[in-house]
């Protein structure tokens, strides 16, 4: 015979049997002199859960304000280092090319490439480029040719003010650089990388280093830029001890770009930029996608681009396709000269700027008798009469 539940306890509803309330509270057995009346402990209680929901706000109001510091900090890096909008308008390119491009340069994509002398991850501008380069890609081919601007070259800044060309990342950025390129070179560039040493150490590194040809010359160099930079980006260094052709780390590879007191001077210290450049381009093609997609990652907070994340690694997904086929530096060996010019200092003198934009679109489009834009005809012209007393 099934045995009958006891009924539950009747719930009392506060509102409807205010009676009841405290009912509890009332029974309860006190110390002596401690009582206090019945309708006395809800106070208590809910002063008890007022003080609770202060502190628990007090908490959640420390936590978005943790959440907001973390923000800003990330938004002040993002205008050093990642990805920069530029906006389209001001870009410039000389309105002759503009046309010349929608028929002549189909399926060709430069980019500009700077190499900030900076440890610090000062990246955007108030830093000289101390490598400025051109990479031209022939996505029909694969074709990839690249020009150095030597960073002493009298040019036009971008602002009709003439100096050394490295001054214009300094003044303005990679806006101004750009601009600088486009307007004495009769280019369409949108698009740029910039790196520092740190950049350019971490991507040797995660590659596993590079084979580079170390001449006498260069040996005691080498090491001289390691000490430095080691100190600078708290690292330790291995010393190089042998020449030849043999496989550097980052920071060996980084010291041999910044060597320039051998032989060529800064005209060599640009070709050994861009030796790296081509060793780098040659181990990434051995390296699997699954690396290359580490490597994007790991190296885009220490860069500074016109290119999202996605945008570089759907870049590198296709850089067994690349292959450069020819490199040289600007102004072209038979038409520089150098001297000192007034304020700017020494510099290397494009002495004809209109023959210089005729060759580089010659050696980068193959393109045949190509005309310089009229912009192009005046930079020449203003440049010759600004140096010609000084390289005579």
């Amino acid at each position: 015979m099934a045995t009958k539940r006891p009924a539950p306890p009747r719930q009392t509803n506060a509102r409807t049997n205010p009676r009841n309330t405290n009912q509890r509270y009332m029974n309860e057995e006190r110390p002596a002199g401690n009582r206090r009346p019945g309708n006395q402990a809800p106070a208590n209680r809910r002063k008890k859960k007022k003080k609770s929901r202060k502190i628990l706000l007090f908490v959640v109001e420390i936590f978005v304000l943790i959440l907001m510091v973390m923000f800003l900090y990330s938004a002040l890096k993002v205008e050093k280092t990642g990805k920069v909008n530029i906006p389209e308008e001001s870009i410039v390119i000389n309105e002759r090319v503009r046309e010349y491009a929608e028929v002549s340069l189909k399926g060709y994509r430069n980019i500009a490439l700077f190499g900030v002398d900076s440890t610090t991850g000062q990246l955007d501008k108030n830093t000289r480029s101390d490598s400025i380069m051109i990479a031209s890609i022939n996505h029909d081919n694969g074709e990839v040719r690249l020009v150095s601007v030597y960073r002493d070259t009298y040019l036009n800044l971008g602002n009709d003010r003439y100096n050394k060309c490295n001054v214009a990342y300094a003044q303005g950025g990679p806006e101004q650089a750009i601009n600088m390129l486009n307007m004495n070179l009769d280019l369409n560039i949108i698009d740029f990388v910039t790196v520092g040493f740190k950049g350019v150490t971490e991507t040797v590194d995660a590659l596993g280093g590079i084979m580079i040809e170390v001449t006498e010359a260069e040996l005691k160099h080498i090491n001289n830029y390691q000490i430095t930079m080691a100190k600078e980006l708290k690292r330790d260094y291995v010393e190089v001890k042998n020449t030849g052709y043999q496989r550097l780390d980052g920071l060996q590879a980084t010291a041999y770009c910044r060597i320039r007191y051998t032989s060529g001077d800064d005209f060599k210290r640009a070709e050994r930029q861009r030796d790296v450049l081509k060793a780098i381009l040659d181990e990434a093609k051995k390296a699997s996608p699954a690396t290359i997609n580490k490597i994007a990652n790991e190296v885009f907070g220490s860069i500074y681009t016109s290119f999202d994340l996605t945008d570089i690694i759907a870049l590198l997904s296709d850089i067994t396709k690349y292959k450069i086929v020819d490199d040289s530096g600007f102004p072209e060996a038979s038409m520089r000269a150098t001297g000192t010019i007034g304020k700017a200092g020494s510099c290397v003198v494009p002495v004809d700027l209109e023959k210089n934009s005729i060759w580089l679109h010659e050696f980068l489009f193959e393109a045949e008798k190509y005309t310089p834009s009229a912009e192009v005809k005046a930079y020449s012209q203003k440049i010759k009469s600004d140096t010609d007393q000084y390289i005579r």
